[in-house]
Order: C-alpha cells, then structure tokens, then sequence
C-alpha cells in the first residue's frame, strides 16, 4: 500500500528512532593537546612548557625580582604545572619565546593588561 510506513520493503523510521539505533560516533578528544603560543601548532603537553605571569604580590611570594617602578608581569616556567593561575603553553625552544614575544601572545593569552618580562623562561630554556 502507497503511504504506509512499510512502504516499497523498507521500514520507515523517525528521525528520533534513527538517532537512538545509530548513535553518533564521536570522536576521540586528546586532552593532552595544547597550542603552542610562539609557533601556533598543537602539540602534547608533555612536550609543551607552561609559563604564568606573576604580578604583584604573587612575584613577592615566590621570590622573584620585579620591577617596581614599571607595572611589568614576570613570566615564570611552570615545570611541574602547579603554580595558581592561567598559563600559556610554549615548546621550550628560544625561538618560539621570540616570536611569542613579538606577537605580544603571552599578554592575550594569559589575559593580563601588564607588559611582560620573558626573562626567566629565557634563561630557563638556555640553561636546559
């Protein structure tokens, strides 16, 4: 019969019968993906080295110089991943620290409204 639902040999489902028959296949997510703030790529995080910006008292507390007479953010390499705050992820190479520096990135990304001395993650990468 023309119109019934077992129309031409086939059942004829909703669309709500169909989603629940065939469920969608998503995909797996890594959530151990992160974007790199100098070069733009997504890389591990074990690969990856977290920076966080240290203003005002937080730079007093774990004893790093600051510049008084400036309002300058001191960004800090988070190796273990547990310092408080936002972070920005960066491969620990010097030149995705230059470019993330002459992109202004760490400022956008660590949402911060202070200028930013790379100084210690410089001297961490070189020393590593």
């Amino acid at each position: 019969m023309p119109g019934h639902p077992t129309d031409c040999g086939r059942l004829v489902m909703s669309g709500r019968t169909r989603a629940r028959r065939n469920p969608p296949i998503i995909p797996s997510r890594h959530a151990g993906l992160r974007t790199c703030v100098g070069c733009r790529t997504r890389d591990e995080r074990s690969v990856l080295l977290r920076v966080v910006a240290l203003v005002g008292n937080d730079a007093t507390q774990h004893r790093v110089q600051r510049d008084v007479e400036r309002d300058v953010a001191v960004l800090v390499p988070d190796e273990r991943g547990r310092l408080p705050g936002r972070g920005a992820w960066l491969h620990p190479r010097l030149d995705c620290l230059e470019k993330a520096v002459q992109r202004r990135a760490f400022p956008r990304a660590l949402r911060i409204t202070q200028e930013v001395d790379p100084t210690q993650v410089r001297e961490w990468i070189a020393g590593r």
